[in-house]
């Protein structure tokens, strides 16, 4: 099991179960959406995890058509993102976990987008654009 919160705590969530496998994803998109140099996120079936906000803080933001970006309306700490079309399948905000995460990444994603200000050191494979499927799947996204 997992827990996570968002930054002022009014936001708190359980998880059941496993996160799927993750990548750094370097898109513009993710980029903005994270407020750093790439998004980290792993999916999980909607149905394993259990959200605690009884004072109603979680907003939703469609930041493309058919992707929405849930986030705590006071601290502004994104939480979740779906997608229209698989709704039972969210993608967790790694950097809002409160317990260890023991998984590692599989490879840097959409490096083409990537902020000219980061480098990118290590051997993890990188990808202009999405991972092959025999490298990464990422769980609940666009991936082909």
């Amino acid at each position: 099991m997992h827990k996570g919160s968002c930054l002022c705590g009014h936001i708190n969530y359980r998880i059941e179960g496993e996160l799927s496998n993750f990548g750094y994803c370097h898109c513009t998109s993710c980029r903005k959406a994270s407020g750093s140099s790439h998004g980290a996120n792993a999916g999980l079936h909607r149905s394993k995890f259990e959200l605690m906000d009884p004072h109603g803080w979680l907003r939703e933001y469609e930041s493309s058509p058919g992707k929405l970006r849930a986030f705590c309306s006071n601290c502004g700490s994104p939480v979740y993102a779906y997608l229209n079309s698989t709704p039972d399948i969210i993608r967790i905000r790694l950097g809002s976990l409160d317990t260890p995460f023991t998984k590692h990444a599989k490879a840097h994603t959409f490096v083409s987008d990537k902020a000219s200000w980061e480098v990118i050191d290590g051997d993890l494979p990188q990808f202009d654009e999405w991972a092959p499927r025999d490298i990464l799947i990422q769980t609940g996204s666009r991936q082909p």
